[in-house]
């Protein structure tokens, strides 16, 4: 039945329009107000749906405009050999942002079941955003909690996570519609009781920085460059100067795939390595071939240019670094992962993996893609001292895309308690601490390298300790309370007086 009060038409493009303005949240306009203006608009609207397909259309094109503005940097990765796969990309703008705002309708769906419409739609939105980083091999990126990172209200991720980030925008914007007045203000209150929390965490010292000194380097290679042979040898030149200028320092660090050689056929580029770190530990990323398999690989070489340690990218971008059955794919249909250069594509990792550096401590490495789980991160084996992701975010654009990846890698040194540092081939580049705060950064877009020291690690975070466990206590008391509710606007007719 077609909602009296607001035609359809109009009804779908106010809700695809504020799921867009929803957006202006994530990085990097960090907007967290119009994120709240517009889900507090878009429950409003989905509170006054008259029946279940009027919700469910109302959630799915909100979605579809909050994932379209959100997730538009999806479109770089075909540009980069446009002539090959440009024609992909408005399908896969398309195909994303209305494959993803499925999960937004089916909440709205599920919130007619409830007493309380708006609590069933907080309770049922945040289970299926988090189901969204699971399912599929999981696809946690512009999480609605997402647009407090840099804010001191991030710090509730310490807690429960980015969920629980998300528990938080909704509720504050689900309340004035639950309770008008009334809600306003407990909204308030919970906004400022969060902010409270942050920045009396944010106040508690951290340990001192290490005394070794560590050198990131970002070669910035163009992707659509990066792997052309005549100019291979002119990107490795530059990471090997930067690694050698000013002397070489205790541990030297490359991006992910930095390294355009593989040492299976050119074993002369590791003396080459250590050549001008002096036979000091350089931590690179390289593809690597192993029993006719191809790894997205980080390798730590050293002395005579032997290698002390090695992890291998366990968490693969579907469609970008493998394609499921993809040697049928490949043999039946041509088809190849945009990222593998080595092989038809990478074949996984074991899973997460602590490396023992020695004087270095214990280090967790995440490759790229691997930092925007948070559930990977915390099924690390055991207590690392710092976090270390590697990636080549040249693929991303530079509008968005890398922003939003910087953003969300913070977000895992709020949850663990962790340090991190982050070496990317175009930027971002830098190092945060285990607050997450941004204690040094590299110039985006520039070549350069930056000489620091591992920030300190704080205890195991409750997050790092419990996991979503409290998230999903959390939920259920909420589940039970929207179930038990008194319905507050009726679902089989429009608003009284229209």
């Amino acid at each position: 039945m077609r909602e009296a009060w607001l035609p359809g038409k109009r009804r779908g493009a106010l809700a695809f329009g504020l799921g867009a303005m929803a957006a202006l949240g994530q990085a990097p306009l960090g907007f967290w107000w119009a994120t709240l203006a517009a889900m507090a608009a878009l429950v409003w609207l989905l509170s006054h749906a008259t029946d279940r397909r009027g919700a469910f259309l109302t959630g799915w094109l909100a979605g579809a405009g909050y994932f379209g503005l959100g997730l538009s940097w999806i479109i770089e990765p075909f540009l980069i050999d446009i002539a090959r796969h440009g024609w992909m990309a408005p399908f896969a703008v398309l195909l994303l942002a209305f494959g993803l705002g499925l999960f937004w309708g089916a909440a709205a769906v599920l919130a007619r079941f409830a007493r309380s419409p708006v609590l069933g739609f907080v309770t049922a939105f945040v289970a299926l955003e988090w189901l969204r980083g699971v399912i599929f091999t999981g696809f946690p990126w512009a999480m609605l909690g997402h647009v407090w990172i840099g804010t001191p209200l991030d710090q509730l991720a310490a807690l429960g996570g980015p969920s629980m980030l998300s528990l938080l925008t909704l509720l504050a914007a689900a309340l004035p519609v639950l309770w008008h007045v009334r809600g306003a203000v407990a909204a308030g209150c919970l906004l400022v009781a969060s902010l409270g929390f942050g920045l009396w965490r944010l106040a508690q010292p951290l340990p001192d920085p290490g005394a070794l000194t560590l050198r990131l380097v970002q070669p910035n290679a163009e992707q659509s460059m990066k792997w052309e042979a005549t100019l291979a040898q002119e990107f490795f030149n530059r990471l090997l100067t930067l690694t050698a200028k000013g002397g070489p320092a205790d541990l030297t660090i490359w991006p992910e795939t930095a390294v355009p050689y593989m040492l299976e056929y050119s074993p002369e580029v590791a003396d080459m390595v250590v050549a001008v770190s002096g036979g000091r530990p350089v931590a690179l990323g390289i593809q690597r071939e192993e029993a006719g398999r191809f790894y997205n690989s980080l390798r730590v070489l050293e002395g005579e240019g032997e290698q002390t340690a090695l992890y291998d990218k366990a968490h693969l971008v579907p469609f970008g670094e493998y394609i499921p059955f993809g040697d049928l794919a490949y043999d039946w249909f041509g088809l190849r992962a945009f990222a593998a250069q080595a092989g038809n594509t990478y074949s996984a990792g074991p899973g997460p993996q602590v490396l023992d550096l020695g004087r270095f401590g214990k280090v967790l490495p995440l490759i790229c893609y691997e930092a925007i789980f948070p559930r990977d991160v915390n099924a690390m084996p055991e207590r690392a001292d710092w976090m270390l992701q590697i990636t080549n975010d040249a693929w991303f654009g530079v509008w968005t895309g890398p922003f939003q990846h910087f953003d969300q890698a913070r977000l895992r040194a709020v949850e663990q308690g962790l340090p991190l540092i982050r070496v990317a081939n175009t930027g971002v580049t830098a190092v945060v601490d285990a607050h997450g705060r941004v204690v040094e950064e590299l110039p985006f877009g520039e070549m350069a390298a930056l000489d620091t020291h591992i920030p300190g690690a704080l205890p195991p975070t409750p997050y790092a300790r419990w996991g979503d466990g409290p998230l999903a206590l959390l939920l259920a008391g909420l589940a039970l309370l929207a179930m038990i509710g008194r319905r507050r606007v009726p679902i089989d007719a429009p608003p009284p007086g229209v």
